[in-house]
């Protein structure tokens, strides 16, 4: 079984949460910031969903074209 994160199962505090918005809006990946923040990546996504915070990265070009 896999290891639980330090945060694991414990309450967001504000702290978390502004730091999961500072950490979304600069396109860090969902795995960096789970270990930023201590969490499992599955809680990332789930937090970011309910806070309505958008992870999917601002930086792809559609397709895959280069530009």
């Amino acid at each position: 079984m896999a290891k639980q994160p330090p945060k694991g199962g414990s309450a967001w505090s504000a702290a978390d949460v502004a730091l999961l918005r500072k950490l979304a809006a600069g396109n860090t990946p969902t795995r960096v910031i789970g270990i930023k923040l201590g969490r499992s990546e599955a809680s990332i996504y789930s937090k970011a969903a309910e806070l309505g915070i958008s992870l999917k990265p601002t930086n792809q070009s559609p397709y895959n074209r280069k530009l």
